[in-house]
Order: structure tokens, then sequence, then C-alpha cells
């Protein structure tokens, strides 16, 4: 398995209690793909640098995740169709 970053841009129209039933569905799209959350870190809702879909603004989170390489396209994949994510980016962590 490696380890990733993901940046996820939640809806802004997701109502600010339902924002951690978002979380764990990011989470469980993570985990039922055999991966693992390592840290979830929320940086709140903040300005788009650009609309996105007529939004403005949206709510970051910041997860490190371990997931197998053949998983991630998949991972990818199911957040490109959610009503969730607005837009999300995967980056694989450097090895020390």
């Amino acid at each position: 398995m490696h380890e990733y970053e993901l940046v996820v841009v939640i809806n802004p129209e997701i109502a600010e209690e339902d924002v951690p039933a978002a979380l764990d569905r990011v989470s469980t799209a993570v985990t039922s793909r055999g991966g693992e959350v390592v840290e979830v870190t929320p940086w709140g809702r903040r300005k788009l640098a650009y609309p996105i879909n007529r939004h403005v603004e949206g709510n970051y989170v910041v997860t490190q995740i371990r997931l197998d390489p053949l998983r991630a396209h998949e991972l990818e994949s199911g957040f490109a169709i959610s009503d969730d994510v607005i837009r999300h980016l995967l980056i694989r962590k450097d090895e020390d």
C-alpha cells in the first residue's frame, strides 16, 4: 500500500450539521476499497479560487490515507460522480 494525501472540497449546499456525515462517506469510500484513513484534518469553509459548478466556496478537508495503487483510480472515479464532493485531489506522498 502507498501513502496518499487526499484533499476534498465538500459541496457548500450541505448543511454544517451534515458535513460530518459527508466526511464519513469519504472515509467509507477509502475503507471499502481496502484502504486505511490515517488522519483527517478539516480546514473548514473557504472561498474557492474560481467558481466550481456555480459554487464560490466549499468545505475543505485534507486526509492522509493508505491505499493500494490499483484502487486509487477507482476511488477517484467514485468522487467524480459524488454529489458530496465538488472537487478532489489525490497525491501520492514521497517515500523517504
